[in-house]
């Protein structure tokens, strides 16, 4: 893998230099709130709307398979986009940014938090910030949601899939296996309701055009390229996890967070919702990191911080290692504990891409499993709607009361609790964007500056 040659090379088939592409994906990263559903929506406007480097059909197409991966797909979603447009340089660059603005927010709160015990005064200068995330979020499921959703099937495809993680709790993997399942069977039957929506050259977008005719070596899958790509970020992963765990043994904290959070890795499905309940178990319960409020006060970081929801892992390991530095002073060492979490977090991210988008692409073309692809795309949508939701729940209302009557399981809001701030605020924000159109920048700014002035005026 040879990154300088692949940013020398990059660009000559759509135009969109490197630099001019370092800025746009540093753009998206800065704006990356609101959890998975927020920051796609960020992506697709940008990326889709605003640029037209990616046609809706190849970016569904992708997001389709970051979704079937574990790990925070939004950021696998930004590697991949990133490795079409500027290869393997292209792919370190899009998801390496993705994170970094939250890298560095988490670990600036941790060192508060760690000093000061609590992080209310910034907490609450996000306030307003989250209330427009919230009606981005929604903006994102009505835009893609009127793309995907082009007959009555995918209509029903996307209402079950909403219906079955909301308020069934039907993990994610099932969902998204039936999805793909009724799409091949529709598709192979010849009904047009399954075809794929928004394929073929993507009306002039930079990627597609590139695509378009001559595909280019790095898209093509190649056995022997894969195994040694596979090879490096295997390495890069996991020869860190086997030195510490040579060195320092099982019992030290370095070596619990490299192993524990490396199983993360491997199991979160469905994004950062689906497994936060099980690390904040294991963190609290089982190695005793934090206490069950420090595990809220670090969601509440993560949510109010760019990047993907699951950088409160970089919490978690920051303050078990500072809680127990090994030697070390307690600062130092709960920064190393917080970026080895964020590097066990991540490094399979770009294995799963750098291997297995070869693959994705030369999928396109088959008809099957691009109606597979398509019912996919449309379950989705209701599963964005579930995120979009249950961020509206955290952000609208103070107290949910979980509701676990066989087979239902889900969290209902408690009525009393509502947050009328935050509610203004939202309602606000989304009259900003759906009636008068207003720039993205423009309505995070004037939320964030009215969130801070009902803090002055204490009514937050």
């Amino acid at each position: 893998m040879d990154v300088r040659a692949d940013q020398a090379g990059a660009g000559a088939g759509h135009g969109i230099s490197f630099n001019e592409a370092f800025r746009v994906w540093l753009r998206v990263a800065c704006l990356s709130f609101g959890g998975p559903a927020g920051q796609i929506a960020v992506m697709h406007r940008i990326l889709v709307e605003e640029k037209k480097w990616i046609s809706e059909g190849r970016f569904l197409h992708a997001l389709n398979y970051c979704m079937l991966l574990p790990g925070p797909e939004a950021q696998q979603l930004a590697t991949y986009v990133g490795w079409l447009m500027h290869r393997t340089a292209g792919g370190l660059m899009a998801g390496g940014l993705f994170i970094l603005p939250g890298i560095i927010a988490i670990m600036g709160l941790s060192y508060i938090y760690a000093a000061f015990g609590n992080v209310s005064f910034v907490e609450a200068l996000f306030f307003g910030l989250k209330a427009a995330v919230l009606a981005v979020v929604v903006e994102a499921v009505v835009r893609v949601g009127k793309r995907a959703l082009k007959n009555r099937i995918m209509i029903a495809l996307a209402g079950m899939a909403f219906v079955a993680i909301f308020f069934f709790a039907v993990p994610f993997p099932i969902i998204i296996i039936a999805a793909g399942l009724i799409g091949y069977a529709g598709a192979r039957s010849g009904r047009p309701e399954f075809a794929p929506a928004g394929h073929g050259h993507g009306g002039g977008a930079a990627i597609d055009s590139m695509l378009g005719e001559a595909v280019p070596d790095h898209v093509r899958p190649n056995t022997a390229r894969a195994i040694r790509v596979g090879a490096l970020w295997l390495a890069l992963w996991l020869v860190p996890v086997i030195a510490l765990l040579m060195a320092l043994g099982q019992a030290n904290v370095f070596s619990q967070i490299a192993l524990f959070f490396s199983k993360m890795a491997l199991v979160t499905f469905g994004g950062a919702y689906a497994v936060l309940a099980y690390v904040a178990q294991q963190a609290v319960e089982h190695y005793h990191w934090l206490k069950p409020h420090e595990m809220l006060d670090g969601l509440g970081m993560a949510e109010t911080t760019p990047g993907p929801l699951i950088m409160v892992l970089q919490f978690v390991g920051f303050m078990a290692a500072y809680r127990d530095p090994s030697g070390l002073s307690p600062m130092l060492a709960a920064t190393l504990g917080g970026l080895l979490a964020t590097w066990v977090t991540f490094m399979p991210c770009f294995l799963w891409i750098f291997v297995g988008a070869p693959y994705i692409e030369r999928l396109r073309g088959n008809a099957g499993l691009a109606g597979a692809l398509s019912a996919i795309t449309a379950a989705v949508v209701g599963v964005i709607l579930n995120l979009s939701i249950w961020f509206a729940l955290h952000i609208l209302f103070r107290e949910t009361v979980p509701v676990h009557a066989f087979p239902l399981n889900f969290d209902m809001p408690v009525l009393r609790s509502v947050d009328v701030p935050a509610l203004v605020l939202a309602i606000a924000a989304a009259t900003a964007i759906f009636r008068f159109k207003l720039g993205m920048l423009t309505v995070l700014a004037g939320s964030c500056a009215a969130g801070v002035a009902l803090r002055m005026a204490g009514m937050i």
